[in-house]
């Protein structure tokens, strides 16, 4: 059969697009629906590797995890990476297509409508129900003609629409009526419905509003949805996860960690890969996690250097705001140092870049010179090598998975670098990434590390015992990461199911009659 299908639009970037078909996919399936999510076209830094070792959008693997399903880039057959304003690297179906100015992709996207229906229709066939999911909005009128993501999408597989709008922001009357204002015709016809989303407050102040609206739009208001702090990874904004980091934490089990917490600072970069690396660590009680904007960096007990996607800017970045002599300062004062993902080639004397053979200078915590490698994305499952020093043994075997859209060639001056982790590539043993003979800079290519629960814990540990000088084991409340978002999963749908007429949905989608 061929799947009923509806999508979400929004006025606009970060209204919730992708929360909420991640909540409706979760609720379809509680249902008894087999369900899928769909983006034809997204732009983010924050992906995802496939099993089969291809890229996606993250968002996407969201949704595919709240329907109990396998993520698969037939879900996102287009994930664009800008690493400049103007500029994206194209990745299609999972791999790497090239790189393309925004006006050269603008004119060559249309040529990649047959990808995107193919991945739809595969979908399609083996699924009762596939939601959709717009990017931006569809009221930019610029860039209609071309659209493959937003009316051009629902066009291609008559899909229903269902229009959201942010009131947390502001003026979402507005947002919503004016959107439907510059719309064809047509493509009004094809909006079924609007929902109004992160709403805080008395609903009995907003319903003669609601009211109001529906009678200006002519259509239903589904619901509105309030402002709820779940946990959902999110798809393109680091801002969000940022704040969410500075949470209270919590110390109950150490006298010392009662009296101070340890402190993890992660740079705030600009193109941030793969930002929701840090979410596990920040659960763990004791553990109290802020991103560094601006301004010197203050004590850290572990200091971050996050993946990018142009690494020769983040290092200008750094530089440029004397954040270099702030980290050789950490490092002298006992804190510990982690590079993780294209970040890692920043802890080297140099590097150079998967894009230029120019040589550029890193922060030299490493004795180490550094080439990025342009590689196919592939999971990692290994361990922290055993060769460590007696210092660090209490990470050695710690078991782990991840995935690595880097890869590098490393040239040591010297033998004081050691191997970091240990996994096995096309029936060999392989190691990736250094940990410094102090045991106090680390590196790795490895991004989702900290979703490995017990790693995690044994790194809390370690960063304990260096911060000690002792080799005290901090006995946390660990949790299971799976078990934790499967929860929120849960917890996001009962908010989406009671805020949200799903009867209607189910009758715009022809289910219900």
């Amino acid at each position: 059969m061929t799947a009923k299908c509806i999508m979400v639009q929004g006025t606009g970037s970060s209204v919730g697009k992708s929360r909420l078909v991640t909540g409706l996919c979760r609720v379809f399936k509680q249902d008894g629906f087999k369900v899928a999510p769909f983006k034809s076209q997204n732009m983010a830094l924050n992906s995802y590797i496939t099993k089969e070792g291809l890229e996606m959008g993250r968002a996407q693997a969201t949704q595919a995890e709240a329907c109990g399903i396998e993520p698969s880039v037939f879900m996102n057959p287009v994930l664009l990476k800008p690493y400049t304003d103007t500029s994206s690297q194209v990745v299609v179906k999972g791999r790497p297509f090239g790189s393309l100015s925004a006006m050269d992709y603008h004119d060559y996207k249309v040529k990649l409508l047959h990808v995107v229906k193919e991945c739809y229709d595969e979908l399609a066939r083996d699924n009762d129900i596939i939601v959709i999911e717009g990017a931006g909005s569809p009221a930019e009128i610029n860039l209609r003609e071309k659209d493959i993501v937003n009316m051009g999408m629902a066009e291609l597989v008559d899909a229903p629409v269902v229009l959201v709008g942010d009131i947390d922001r502001g003026g979402v009357f507005a947002a919503l009526a004016g959107t439907l204002l510059l719309l064809s015709e047509e493509e009004k016809a094809r909006v079924k419905g609007v929902i109004i989303n992160k709403f805080r407050g008395d609903l009995k102040l907003l319903e003669p509003g609601l009211e109001m609206l529906e009678d200006i739009i002519k259509r239903p208001v589904i619901g509105v949805v309030p402002y709820t702090d779940i946990y959902i990874d999110e798809e393109d904004s680091p801002e969000t996860e940022r704040y969410r980091l500075l949470k209270k934490y919590k110390v109950e089990s150490n006298e010392s960690l009662q009296q101070k917490p340890l402190q993890v600072k992660i740079l705030s970069l600009p193109r941030i890969t793969n930002f929701t690396d840090f979410v596990p660590l920040a659960e763990f009680e004791g553990v109290k996690i802020s991103y560094v904007s601006v301004g010197p960096i203050e004590d850290a007990d572990l200091l971050i250097i996050p993946g990018s996607e142009n690494p020769k800017e983040s290092i200008e970045f750094i530089k440029s705001r004397g954040w270099d002599k702030d980290i050789n300062r950490l490092y002298h004062k006992g804190a510990v140092v982690l590079g993780i993902g294209s970040s890692f080639a920043l802890l080297g004397k140099t590097f150079k870049t998967t894009s230029s053979d120019s040589t550029i200078e890193g922060l030299g915590l490493f004795g180490v010179h550094i080439k990025l490698l342009p590689q196919e994305p592939t999971r990692v499952k290994g361990e922290v090598a055993s060769s460590l020093p007696d210092f660090a043994s209490i990470l050695s075997k710690a078991q782990l998975e991840g995935y690595r859209i880097y890869s590098g060639e490393i040239i040591k001056e010297d033998e004081g670098n050691i191997e970091f982790i240990k996994f096995k590539s096309k029936g060999h043993v392989d190691f990736d990434g250094l940990i410094s003979q102090t045991g106090r800079v680390l590196g790795t290519f490895i991004h989702g590390i900290f979703d490995n629960t017990d790693f995690t814990q044994q790194f809390i540990n370690y960063l304990v015992s260096k911060r000690l000088n002792d080799s005290i084991i901090f006995e946390t409340h660990s949790f299971n990461f799976k078990n934790y978002k499967e929860a929120e999963y849960d917890r996001w749908a009962d908010v989406v199911r009671n805020s949200l007429d799903i009867d209607m949905l189910y009758r715009i989608m022809g289910i219900k009659e």
